[in-house]
């Protein structure tokens, strides 16, 4: 038992396993004969789970029928008709069940033929559990069979509202595979794709490539970095398994109970912590578990990816209290944003090896106390020690702040641009105090909302000259100057930050930030030429260059009216649509450096 900061007594979190999607022989697809549930509990125990849920298709038959053989060896027990060998079951039954946690759930077939995992706390009545896929309009015959296939039922929006307010744990199923609501090669329209990957009943992604190293693994397009994602998603992965153990056939591999595990650090094994958990801002607080092989080393894998939005590395820690500075600059930016993670004792780029943190616990008692002492209004940021490499790093979890703006120091208050902290401009000052306000006034929700900084309500309108004549969307990444008019001899901009939409004011070369600053002295020192555009159509690329190893694009779109709209600094994550057509893969390759 630990203390928190009220002093109240709380259990220790503890690193646990969980397997949250298992089929039974309940399942019609179900690919192993004469199994039997005594033996998926054995095999989760074997495979060193705390944690699992039985979600049959459709159907909570295969749950039901494991508690129903629990009940009548009980009730035999009870009478003293036990024979020998049900004893010996029923004994192996309360060992295990003592020491894994089973949940109830299913695996809903939804309209257009998504999967979801709906699972529910310990013993939820079986008849309630019916009902609710009753309400998804799984019709009543079906409910005993486990099929994937059961008609017209309910779409995927109102499945997530439904089993959520039954007290259900919401997981988009394999969602980067079939039948997944982020399976990205499948085109059935991009805001069908956010709505049901980001929807405020959904807690959490089931993905098979959790332990990918990839720069497309289905994780990077949801930890907040990417603008047509930026609520930040927990995922999981789950072995779907519809056997007990693993079979690989000709063309596919069947895996077994435990084959694809998560590891969640919770302080006790249960649905309510899981939930907890996955309506927390405590992202580190999941992980994949790699089986019968090397362990996955997330730290390296974030340093491949390097600074982002919601990323910062520090290649040792800071002795010196004015080196730590940059340091609560970080966490203040991140918590005016959207959140983020901040390592200490590791550069970004894995071509150098971790330098480590020599007393890690040390370090953050140093950190925590200058927190509480220079961060206004208190704000709760999770620390750990991690391994990498053998060494030890300081991992900083910061969540995005409820009650915005958060200030350091003698009141600066900074925020996050791409991969940058800079100091707040006085409209983005503006609309951190007006998030603030919004979120006092409102209820308590149960997640971080998934907005930008800034309403919809507060971005300045476009000025007329340049407004969008185009059906082209631009870019969602990057800036925009949308006005510029001079005062006594100094330029003043109006610019437009495409990830998020919004426009900022009275912005000089002098005051601008990084981005800002390139695009301003592109805007006063080379003035746009049409004819040095690379025309396909009405959209077109003037330059490529490359800015702290990040490739970045200036794109041009060409109103009706003939006007020609800029957009500066352009990095992969903003570029859809007709805009991929002016970034093949070989022409990317090439781009003048800036510092």
């Amino acid at each position: 038992m630990v203390a928190n900061r009220k002093g109240c007594r709380r259990k220790a979190l503890t690193w646990r396993r969980i397997d949250l999607h298992i089929h039974t022989p309940k399942s019609l697809c179900y690919r192993e004969g004469g199994v039997t549930y005594l033996q998926i509990l054995q095999k989760a125990e074997e495979r060193g789970l705390d944690m699992i849920a039985f979600t049959d298709h459709n159907s909570v038959a295969g749950y039901a029928a494991m508690m129903r053989e629990v009940e009548q060896l009980d009730l035999l027990d009870k009478l003293g008709r036990l024979q020998k060998e049900e004893a010996d079951t029923l004994a192996e039954y309360r060992r295990l069940l003592a020491n894994i946690a089973v949940l109830p759930g299913f695996e809903f077939t939804a309209t257009l033929g998504f999967h979801i995992l709906g699972i529910f706390p310990e013993n939820t009545p079986i008849r309630r559990l019916e009902h609710i896929l009753m309400d998804l309009n799984v019709p009543d015959t079906s409910l005993d069979f486990g099929s994937s296939e059961v008609g017209a039922t309910t779409d995927v929006i109102t499945a997530y509202k439904t089993i959520d307010e039954n007290d259900g744990l919401v997981i988009a199923a394999h969602a980067n595979s079939s039948h997944g609501v982020a399976l990205f090669d499948y085109n059935f329209g991009g805001q069908s794709k956010i709505s049901m990957t980001q929807d405020k009943h959904l807690h959490a992604l089931e993905v098979t490539d959790l332990d990918s190293t990839s720069k497309r693994r289905t994780s990077m397009f949801f930890n907040g970095s990417r603008p047509e994602y930026p609520r930040k998603m927990h995922c999981i992965q789950g072995s779907d398994a519809h056997r007990l153990v693993r079979d690989s056939g000709e063309k596919q591999e069947y895996l077994g109970v435990g084959d694809r595990v998560t590891e969640v650090l919770i302080d006790e094994v249960s649905c309510q912590a899981l939930k907890d958990l996955f309506l927390s801002n405590q992202f580190t607080h999941v992980r994949a578990l790699r089986v019968a092989r090397q362990p996955f080393d997330e730290i390296m894998v974030a340093r491949k990816e390097g600074p982002s939005i919601v990323r910062s590395f520090y290649e040792a820690f800071p002795t010196k209290p004015a080196k730590r500075i940059e340091v609560l600059n970080d966490v203040v930016a991140f918590s005016n944003t959207k959140g983020g993670t901040i390592y200490i004792g590791t550069a970004a780029g894995a071509k150098a090896p971790a330098r480590g943190v020599d007393k890690p616990e040390e370090a953050i008692g140093i950190l925590r106390s200058e927190l509480q002492k220079n961060i206004a209004p208190p704000l709760e940021v999770s620390m750990e020690v991690k391994t990498s490499e053998g060494k030890n790093i300081v991992v900083l979890d910061v969540p995005e702040g409820a009650d915005t703006p958060y200030t350091v120091g003698a009141g600066q208050i900074y925020v996050r641009q791409e991969s940058e902290t800079s100091l707040a401009l006085r409209d983005e000052i503006v609309r951190l105090v007006h998030r603030g306000a919004r979120q006092k006034e409102s209820e308590p929700r149960q997640e971080p909302a998934a907005e930008p900084v800034g309403a919809p309500e507060a971005a300045l309108p476009l000025p007329a000259e340049v407004a969008p004549t185009s059906a082209v969307e631009p870019p969602k990444t990057g800036a925009e100057i949308v006005d510029t008019e001079e005062r006594d001899g100094v330029l003043y901009h109006t610019i437009r930050d495409l990830r998020n939409g919004n426009v900022m004011r009275n912005v000089t070369r002098f005051s601008a930030r990084h981005l800002w600053h390139y695009a301003i002295t592109q805007r006063e020192d080379h003035p746009l030429k049409a004819e040095e555009v690379q025309w396909r159509g009405d959209v077109g690329l003037w330059k490529t260059y490359t800015r702290m190893g990040t490739k970045r694009y200036n794109f041009v779109l060409r109103n009706g009216d003939g006007q020609l709209r800029v957009f500066y600094g352009v990095t992969k994550e903003g570029i859809h649509g007709s805009w991929r057509d002016l970034v093949p893969e070989e022409q990317a390759k090439d781009g003048e450096q800036v510092d």
